[in-house]
């Protein structure tokens, strides 16, 4: 039996364009995991968080960005120091990009609110309260 020589994960980091989106692709889907490892959202009744990793890099080079539905959260940092002693084949360098389309109601009054420890960025929108069902009372003329 021969051994393939593609693995068969090789494939899945390609992605056929869809009639869906445009060319900023504006509505990534949240459940693509090749293209938003590192990157969660949830929500409860009042809230949308995510949660994104960017180890590695400062949060002064973060760069946070929310614009008509969608959070875009991009990072670069890589090493400045120079060493005249060393012949540098690669040199490291860490990135990080996501883009996601922030689902449900989200009160575009309120700032969102950015945190940063441990390597991880948290975000957290606020929705806009749903309008509850009122109860009107009947008045009963005699």
């Amino acid at each position: 039996m021969a051994r393939e020589l593609i693995p068969r994960d090789f494939f899945s980091n390609f992605r056929m364009p869809s009639l869906f989106e445009d060319e900023d692709n504006r509505f990534l889907s949240l459940l693509d995991t090749q293209r938003s490892s590192g990157l969660s959202v949830s929500e409860d009744d009042t809230h949308v968080y995510v949660e994104a990793a960017v180890p590695g890099i400062d949060p002064e080079q973060v760069e946070v960005t929310y614009d008509k539905g969608i959070l875009w959260i991009r990072g670069q940092q890589s090493e400045q120091k120079e060493d005249q002693k060393r012949k540098f084949y690669r040199k490291a360098s860490r990135a990080c990009s996501y883009r996601v389309m922030i689902p449900g109601n989200i009160d575009e009054s309120k700032e969102p609110e950015a945190t940063y420890k441990n390597g991880v960025m948290n975000i957290t929108f606020n929705k806009v309260a749903e309008a509850q069902p009122k109860k009107i009372a009947i008045k009963v003329n005699k």
